[in-house]
């Protein structure tokens, strides 16, 4: 059974109508990532295809770019045709992609993409959550395409004026125009191919994350209407198993990106900081495009990790306001012998509540933290399980995890202050600030 539910990373077209399954989930279309696949060469339905991925990759990702660093480094060429950062340049690109398409092809073989993007699992989602998960699976493409698309054009128009401007300076073989001509499109096609391949994989965790971050939004509803304290925390579960998978899917891909990207940048600054070092835009130019490239991706990442765990664990708030308003609605209950048990009542006796639903002056997609009154039902719930489901919430925190540390907001200040200390060194070091 385990098997037949296992699909190929890229296989055929299907999508998950409600005919297919059940009537409750949503027609999730691929063909939009089956495109996407096709267009990266990542295909494992039969073993020729696995080949031809793997072909591509060395070919695009180790041999275009060694061959442009040994052939075309132009070292006698005038300043502005020379290329005095190329091999960072293409070492920092090139492992990047080579960490994204391990990954993915880790990912492929062992889930699969119907599997892995959590579509088996969205049946039992509400219709809420499968309509803007829907939303987000069209979307993923069009941010793919928002990323690649500049700096692909930024760097085609560099080699484009690069190759047409250098004249003989530059080698090339029999006749000098077809030679760069097509030298140029294998280099802008080696970029093109990289940078997609960077920006995929953060794309599809920032996809996954999403997923997490509906359920998340749509769970939170349970604290607004009668609600069994055994199914919340059956619920709450189920997702933070799900955040857990997700977490050591990506933690070897996280981690190593951090790690890379950081050795990049700082082995960059060590090399443009030389007081001898040429720095321009004709030189360092393609370093910038670099650098923003593997920035990016970093960012996509450590963002959406931060704000997936920052919505889990405002889970802990929103239950602990749910139960302080039922506990205060109770004791109201007691003293004024009237059944309260809706929210009009409790703003009734706290008028100024009035004011925190009108004043909306804060972040309008954090809808799990907020300062809204949420309805009561104090008569459902006893104390002793809203107690314990909130000492439940605060000693369990879920969110997105690398090997064990939480990405959350503060690890992310921690993160900066330690890349700032290293920038600040290494600045010292070389420019003499202090």
């Amino acid at each position: 059974m385990e098997e037949d539910e296992r699909e190929v990373f890229y296989s055929k077209n299907k999508a998950l109508s409600s005919s297919e399954h059940s009537n409750h989930e949503a027609p999730l279309e691929l063909k939009s990532y089956s495109s996407g696949l096709k267009w990266v060469f990542l295909d494992y339905s039969s073993l020729w295809r696995a080949g031809l991925s793997w072909s591509i990759f060395f070919l695009l990702n180790v041999g275009v770019p060694l061959v442009s660093h040994l052939v075309f480094s132009c070292s006698n060429c005038d300043s502005k045709h020379q290329r005095p950062y190329d091999a960072i340049v293409q070492l920092s690109l090139s492992l990047f992609t080579a960490l994204s398409f391990i990954s993915l092809s880790s990912f492929g073989r062992k889930y699969g993409l119907r599997k892995f993007l959590f579509l088996d699992k969205v049946c039992n989602e509400s219709e809420k959550v499968r309509q803007g998960y829907t939303q987000q699976l069209h979307r993923s493409m069009k941010l793919l395409s928002a990323f690649v698309l500049p700096c692909f054009l930024a760097d085609s128009a560099y080699k484009i004026w690069w190759f047409s401007s250098g004249g003989t300076q530059i080698p090339y073989l029999y006749n000098m125009y077809i030679s760069k001509t097509i030298v140029c499109i294998l280099l802008m096609s080696s970029w093109l191919y990289r940078t997609t391949i960077c920006f995929l994989v953060c794309i599809l965790f920032r996809l996954t994350c999403y997923l997490q971050i509906l359920r998340l939004e749509d769970f939170a509803q349970v604290f607004t209407r009668e609600s069994d304290v055994a199914n919340i925390l059956l619920e709450h579960l189920r997702i933070r198993r799900d955040l857990q998978v997700i977490s050591h899917r990506f933690r070897v891909f996280i981690l190593s990106t951090l790690i890379l990207v950081t050795a990049s940048q700082f082995v960059s600054l060590l090399i443009t900081t030389e007081p001898s070092s040429p720095v321009d835009i004709f030189t360092a130019g393609e370093l910038a495009l670099c650098s923003i490239t593997l920035v990016t991706g970093l960012f996509i990442c450590l963002r959406s990790a931060a704000k997936i765990t920052h919505k889990a664990q405002a889970i802990t708030s929103l239950a602990a306001k749910w139960h302080a308003w039922a506990t205060i609605d109770y004791f109201d209950d007691l003293d004024d012998e009237t059944p309260t048990a809706q929210i009009a009542s409790a703003q009734e006796t706290y008028p100024v509540t009035a004011y925190w639903d009108t004043d909306n002056e804060g972040d309008a997609d954090d809808e799990l933290d907020n300062t809204n009154v949420v309805p009561i039902y104090a008569n459902t719930i006893s104390y002793q399980k809203r107690q314990a489901l909130v000492t439940y919430f605060e000693h369990n925190r879920a969110g997105i995890t690398v090997y064990g540390f939480m990405l959350d907001r503060t690890w992310l200040h921690t993160i900066f202050a330690i890349q700032l200390s290293l920038t600040l060194w290494i600045l010292n070091k070389t420019i003499g600030i202090s």
